[in-house]
C-alpha cells in the first residue's frame, strides 16, 4: 500500500522527533477519552431523563387512581349522610313522597349526582311522583351487597336502554361521536354507552332493619367538572416545569369519553381512541402501561391504568399524561451546558499539556544539539538550562562529563607530546585514565537509570493530579443525581436507603483514594493529623471485605476471619482500608479457584496491633521477596502496575509501622501489617527513600 507523501512526512517526524512523540502522548488521551466520556455521559443522561419521565407518569397514574377513589368516597359519604339523617328517616316512615323527592333532587342539583332513587330490594323506584311507579333501576350486584347492610360503590357500564329510563338528557350527554383517530366500530358512529360511578346505600331503622335503598349514580361521560377535579389533584401547582401541561382522560373500553386532552384549540379529544394493543394490555390483562402519545400535534408521556366494574372485570381506562416538550427543553439545556463545560475542559487541558510538554522537550532538544556538535568536534556546552528538575540535573552532569572528557583529552595530548623515554610510563597512565573514564561513564549510566526512575515518580505525580481532576467531576455528578433521585422518589426511597448510602459512601471513598494517590506524590507533612482517628482494626477489616466482594466471588476464594485484636490504633481509616484492599486483591490474584484467604488480627505485645493476610497461592520466589515493595515492580504484567504494595508500604511507614512478608513458592504467602497504638509519624521523604532502598 502506497502512502501519500504528506503522510510519510508526518510519520517520519513522529519517528525521529521527540517533540511530536511527546505531544502525541500527552494530547491523545485528552482528545480521545474526553469526547468518549462526553458521549457516554450524554447517552446516560438521556436514558436517565427518559426513565424519570416514565416513573413520574406512573406515579401520576397512581395518584389519579387514588384521587378517583377519594371522589368515590366523597359521593358515597354524601349519600350516607342523607341516609343517616333523622329528618330523612322520619319522612320515609311518614311516606312523605314530596319531601323525599325534594331531598333526592337536592343531591342531583347541589352535589353533582346524575340520578338518585329510593328503591326497594328488587330495584323498584319508591315515592316517584313524576314517573311511572313500575320503573326500576338497572339490576346490579351492588343491591345484593347493600342488602347485607353495607354501603356498596363501584363502576358500572350503562347501555343506552339503561340510560333511557333515567331520562333523555343523560342519553344525549353521553352520546359521543368517534374521533378521526379511530376507525368506526362495527358501523357505529357514536359511543352511546355510559361509565357510571354508582353507589347503593341501605337506609335502616333504629333496629338495624333495612327500610329502603338510596341508589345514586354519577355519569363520567363528558363530566368536565370531575375531570377538572382529577387534573387539579394530580397536576397541582409545582408538579410540572414552566410551560408544562397535564391532562386526564377516562376511556370506556378504548374510547375517550371524558377528557381535557385537546386536539386543537378548544376542541377536546372526546371520542378519540387508543390502540388496540394498549386496550388489550390494560383492559384485557389489567396491566398499567406507560408510553409516549401523539395527541393534538403534541407528544405526551401518558400512563394507562385499568378501571374495574362491580364484577371485577376491566371495563375502562384511566389515562394521565403531561407534555414532553418542557422536560425535553430542560434536558437540552443541561446537555448544552455539559457540552460547553467539556469543551472548556478540553481547551484548558490541551493548553496545560502543551505548556508542560514544552518545558520537558526544550531541555532535551538542547542536549541533542550539544551531542551533535560534539560529534562534529565543536566545543559547545548546555549553559542556559535553568530547570531544577531531573532533566536539568542531567544537562548539568552532561556538561560536567564533557568538561571531564575534554580535560582527559588534553592530558592524553600532553602525554603524547612527552619524551620517547616516558612512552611506556605515559601509556600506563593513559590506560589508568581510560579505566577512570569508563568508571565515570558507568556511574553516569547508573545515575541516568536513577533519574529515569525519579522521572517515573514525577510523571506519577502529574498523572495523579490529572486523574484527581477527571474523576472528581463525574463523582460530583453521581452525588448530585443521587440527591435528585432521592428527592424524586420521596418516601419510596426508604426501601433502598441502604443502597443509596452505599453509593454516597463509595463516591466519597473514590475521592479519598484519588487524594491518597496525590499524597503519594506529595505526602502531607508528618505533623498533619487531619482525619487521623482511633480505628478499631476488627471493624476496619469487616468494612473492607464488602469492597472486594466482587473480586473474591470472581475467582472464587473463601475468606476466614479470626479477629482477636483488643486495641485501637491511630490512623486514617481510609488509608488502612486502602492497604487492606491491596493485600486482599493481591492474595485473590495469587490464589486458585476454591482457595482460601485467612485474615487475623492480634495484639502486638504492648505496642499495638498486627494484621495478617495469608493465602495458599503460588507464593513468591526468594529472589523477588526482597523486591515486592519496590515501585513499579510486579510479577503480574497483565493486571498489575507495581504501585500497590509500594504505596501501601509508604502509608504504613508514615505512621511508624512496618509491613513484612513471608513466602514459600507453591505454598502461599503471608503479609503482616505492624501498627503502633500511638504512632510516631515518619517523615514522608524518609519513607520514599526507605522504600526506594528496599
Amino acid at each position: 500500500m502506497t502512502l501519500p507523501s504528506g503522510w510519510k512526512g508526518i510519520r517520519a517526524r513522529f519517528r525521529s522527533t521527540l517533540r511530536y512523540k511527546l505531544l502525541l502522548l500527552v494530547l491523545f488521551p485528552t482528545l480521545l477519552a474526553m469526547p468518549a466520556t462526553l458521549g457516554l455521559t450524554i447517552y446516560w443522561f438521556s436514558e436517565f431523563g427518559r426513565d424519570n419521565l416514565f416513573l413520574k407518569a406512573k406515579s401520576d397514574s397512581a395518584l389519579a387512581r387514588h384521587a378517583l377513589r377519594q371522589i368515590e368516597l366523597d359521593y358515597s359519604a354524601v349519600l350516607q349522610r342523607l341516609g343517616e339523617s333523622p329528618a330523612f328517616r322520619r319522612m320515609l316512615q311518614q311516606h312523605d313522597a314530596t319531601g323525599l323527592q325534594q331531598e333526592l333532587q337536592d343531591l342531583v342539583h347541589e352535589e353533582g349526582f346524575s340520578f338518585v332513587h329510593l328503591t326497594d330490594e328488587v330495584g323498584h323506584w319508591l315515592y316517584e311522583t313524576h314517573r311511572d311507579a313500575r320503573q326500576s333501576s338497572k339490576p346490579s350486584p351492588l343491591t345484593d351487597r347493600a342488602l347485607r347492610g353495607r354501603l356498596a360503590v363501584a363502576l358500572e357500564v350503562f347501555a343506552p336502554e339503561d340510560l333511557a329510563r333515567e331520562g333523555a338528557g343523560l342519553l344525549q350527554q353521553v352520546r359521543t361521536p368517534f374521533g378521526q383517530t379511530g376507525a368506526e366500530s362495527r358501523g357505529r358512529l357514536f359511543e352511546e354507552r355510559a361509565l357510571v360511578l354508582r353507589t347503593v346505600y341501605p337506609v335502616k331503622d333504629v333496629h338495624g332493619k333495612v327500610l329502603a335503598f338510596l341508589d345514586g349514580g354519577v355519569v363520567l361521560n363528558a363530566n368536565s367538572s370531575l375531570i377538572e377535579n382529577l387534573r387539579a389533584r394530580v397536576y397541582g401547582a409545582g408538579t410540572l416545569p414552566e410551560g408544562g401541561l397535564g391532562a386526564v382522560a377516562i376511556l370506556l373500553n378504548n374510547v375517550r369519553v371524558a377528557t381535557d386532552f385537546s386536539l386543537s384549540g378548544k376542541h377536546k379529544a372526546l371520542g378519540t381512541r387508543v390502540s388496540q394493543e394498549i386496550r388489550n394490555l390494560v383492559v384485557g390483562e389489567g396491566n398499567t402501561v406507560v408510553t409516549r402519545d401523539y395527541i393534538g400535534g403534541d407528544w405526551y408521556i401518558s400512563a394507562y391504568e385499568p378501571l374495574f366494574d362491580v364484577d371485577g372485570q376491566g371495563v375502562a381506562i384511566l389515562q394521565t399524561g403531561f407534555l414532553q416538550e418542557p422536560f425535553r427543553a430542560t434536558q437540552y439545556r443541561a446537555v448544552g451546558l455539559l457540552l460547553l463545560i467539556f469543551l472548556v475542559l478540553i481547551g484548558v487541558s490541551t493548553w496545560v499539556a502543551l505548556r508542560g510538554a514544552k518545558a520537558i522537550f526544550k531541555p532535551i532538544e538542547e542536549i541533542t544539539k550539544v551531542v551533535r556538535a560534539t560529534q562534529q568536534g565543536l566545543d559547545q556546552r548546555i549553559s542556559d538550562i535553568r530547570s531544577q528538575d531531573e532533566i536539568g540535573e542531567l544537562a548539568r552532569q552532561f556538561d560536567a562529563m564533557l568538561d571531564l572528557l575534554q580535560e582527559r583529552n588534553r592530558e592524553i595530548q600532553r602525554a603524547a607530546d612527552g619524551l620517547e623515554l616516558q612512552v611506556e610510563k605515559r601509556t600506563r597512565q593513559l590506560e589508568k585514565k581510560n579505566t577512570d573514564l569508563q568508571t565515570t561513564v558507568r556511574l553516569l549510566h547508573e545515575t541516568r537509570q536513577r533519574l529515569l526512575t525519579a522521572e517515573k515518580l514525577a510523571s506519577l505525580g502529574q498523572m495523579a493530579a490529572g486523574i484527581a481532576h477527571e474523576i472528581n467531576n463525574p463523582t460530583a455528578v453521581i452525588l448530585g443525581h443521587v440527591d435528585l433521585l432521592v428527592s424524586e422518589l420521596g418516601s419510596a426511597a426508604n426501601s433502598i436507603q441502604g443502597d443509596i448510602e452505599m453509593i454516597i459512601q463509595q463516591c466519597e471513598r473514590i475521592r479519598y483514594i484519588v487524594d491518597s494517590l496525590l499524597q503519594f506524590a506529595r505526602p502531607n507533612p508528618p505533623e498533619d493529623e487531619v482525619d487521623v482517628e482511633d480505628v478499631d482494626v476488627n471493624r476496619a477489616v469487616k468494612d473492607t471485605l464488602p469492597l472486594v466482594r466482587h473480586a473474591l466471588q470472581k475467582v472464587p476464594v473463601k475468606v476466614n476471619k479470626r479477629l482477636r485484636a483488643s486495641r485501637h490504633v491511630r490512623i486514617r481509616r481510609y488509608e488502612l482500608q486502602e492497604v487492606l484492599i491491596n493485600l486482599l486483591l493481591n492474595a485473590t490474584r495469587a490464589s486458585s479457584a476454591n482457595g482460601t484467604i485467612d485474615i487475623t488480627t492480634a495484639d502486638w505485645n504492648t505496642r499495638g496491633v498486627v494484621i495478617s493476610v495469608r493465602d495458599n497461592g503460588v507464593g513468591i520466589t526468594p529472589e523477588n521477596v526482597g523486591r515486592v515493595f519496590d515501585p513499579f515492580f510486579t510479577t503480574d504484567g497483565s493486571r498489575g502496575t507495581g504501585l500497590g504494595l509500594s504505596v501501601s508500604y509508604g502509608l504504613i511507614r508514615r505512621y511508624g509501622g512496618e509491613i513484612t512478608v513471608e513466602s514459600e513458592p507453591g505454598h502461599g504467602s503471608v503479609f503482616h501489617i505492624w501498627l503502633l497504638q500511638h504512632p510516631v509519624l515518619a517523615e514522608p521523604q524518609a519513607i520514599l527513600e526507605y522504600s526506594a532502598a528496599r
